[in-house]
């Protein structure tokens, strides 16, 4: 059965949500004391989980915004995946505090996006991290996230009712491209929530147009060699187009299997092209000390069939089904994990008894999700419609896995009235001096910018710099 349009289910989700009590936060929820620490925090901070149709619990961690925090908005961030938890946005890219390599300490972050407002990170779908359903059952699909969240944030602001005034801005990346701007067509149409805007970091927009733009970007990053750009073009192109994502070519297939083993599967950092492969080249499997070790393929974004049958082969394997490492490629994930798996941690979040060890990525999550949407024009035309919303997309331009290039078409895409042409932006860098924090381009109510030599996750790689674009964002400032 199709969806029901969401004008028509959204009066009845409204008549049935409960009245948000007065009040503070729910009890139990504050962490009153977070292990690793030198310092407990100023702000206060909250770990619990947020009921949805009674069988479905998702866990959130939400600090308050530092310094004078009453006209400071609510942000809710989304890491992608589809699987991987927005704990991992909060340890390791702009949560006030990033775990340090030993898994056991936190160091205070400078470039903190609560000093800029009050930050709900959302561990979604139900299955990521410590979130889970009493049924157990983790298969979903892209329209059905998009409710969960709507009523996950619906149920964080019954439990805390003095936010639900504030702006409100969605925020993610990655396969936060997909999560956000199909959240926010429910938020729009929810006249209680104040929702001022989306921003996007190196999302999945379009599948399309980030295949095709990340055989020009591997081409030209000195990837593929002059032997195999010759056999893309002469295969995969014809009259002046090429079509490198659904070609039906037999040899055009053939360069693109050669072109995906390159840039996905030779060691090469599809994260961030530049940077060293965490744990080396990888061999299609190995063992450390009896324990298979995999690199996992299934968080990559080109819809390619390669990617996907390698996985599931990998998955059939005996050994493997006992202990398959989840780690993203290139990614080591061994810092956060220790550190959300300690006890001590663990009882700080309020992390119900008998909950499963945390993992950055949930494979049960991402096998059974079902992509319903190949790209995002629809979302944000209708955001872009109102005219009200302020919209950023922004990517690091040394990721491979959702490239620059392909999310600057996509934006073009939308056909929107330029505003400020293509032009650097500038940031103070930490000795005072200005430099090129990357390029932008504004149209009337969206804008497309680029972190200079950041990867997939800015914030990571380009604290100050992804912490002066937010700041810009959420003050309504130019960039």
């Amino acid at each position: 059965m199709a969806p029901a349009p969401l004008l028509l289910l959204l009066p009845l989700l409204l008549a049935v949500a409960p009245v948000p009590r007065a009040g503070a936060a729910p009890p139990g929820h504050e962490i009153k004391y977070l292990p690793g620490l030198p310092k407990q925090p100023a702000f206060k901070q909250f770990s619990g989980y947020l009921d949805v149709e009674k069988d479905k619990h998702l866990h959130y961690w939400f600090v308050e915004a530092q310094g004078n925090a009453a006209d400071k908005p609510l942000v809710l961030w989304l890491n992608g995946g589809p699987g991987c938890s927005s704990v991992a946005g909060f340890l390791t890219e702009h949560g006030p505090f990033t775990v340090q390599p030993d898994g056991a300490s936190l160091e205070y972050n400078d470039y903190a996006w609560n000093k800029l407002g009050h930050m709900l990170y959302l561990e979604s779908p139900v299955g990521v991290g410590y979130s889970y359903s009493d049924s157990q059952d983790y298969r979903t699909n892209d329209t059905e996230v998009a409710r969960v969240n709507y009523l996950a944030l619906k149920e964080f602001l019954r439990l805390y009712p003095e936010h639900g005034s504030r702006d409100l801005y969605l925020t993610g990346e990655s396969y936060g491209g997909v999560y956000i701007p199909t959240l926010a067509e429910w938020v729009m149409q929810d006249p209680a929530l104040n929702l001022k805007g989306i921003a996007v970091g190196n999302g999945l927009s379009c599948y399309e147009t980030n295949d095709n733009s990340l055989v020009y970007f591997a081409y030209y990053h000195g990837l593929l060699g002059s032997r195999l750009w010759a056999d893309l073009q002469a295969f995969c192109c014809s009259a002046g187009k090429c079509n490198f994502h659904d070609n039906k070519d037999a040899n055009c297939t053939l360069a693109m299997a050669e072109t995906i083993r390159i840039v996905d599967e030779s060691g090469l950092n599809i994260y961030n092209l530049y940077a060293p492969c965490a744990g080396g080249v990888p061999g299609r499997y190995r063992y450390d000390n009896g324990v298979l070790v995999t690199h996992d393929m299934g968080n990559n974004f080109i819809w390619q069939p390669l990617r996907y049958t390698w996985r599931q082969n990998l998955y059939m394997l005996p050994a493997a089904r006992k202990r398959v490492r989840l780690d993203p490629p290139c990614t080591n994930t061994t810092a956060p994990s220790t550190f959300m798996n300690d006890a001590q941690v663990r009882k700080a979040l309020h992390i119900v008894d008998g909950a499963p060890e945390w993992q950055m990525c949930s494979f049960a999550v991402s096998r059974g999700y079902k992509r319903l949407y190949m790209k995002m024009n629809d979302q944000y035309l209708k955001l872009l419609s109102v005219m009200k919303y302020r919209i950023l997309l922004y990517n690091g331009d040394v990721d491979m896995a959702c490239n620059f290039l392909g999310d600057e078409w996509f934006v073009d895409s939308l056909q929107q009235k330029v505003a400020v042409s293509r032009r650097p932006w500038i940031f103070t860098d930490e000795n005072g001096q200005d430099q090129i924090g990357g390029f932008v381009k504004e149209f009337a109510n969206i804008a497309f910018l680029t972190v200079k030599g950041a990867g997939h996750m800015v914030p990571t790689d380009k604290p100050r710099a992804a912490f002066s674009m937010f700041k810009r964002f959420i003050t309504q400032q130019p960039y």
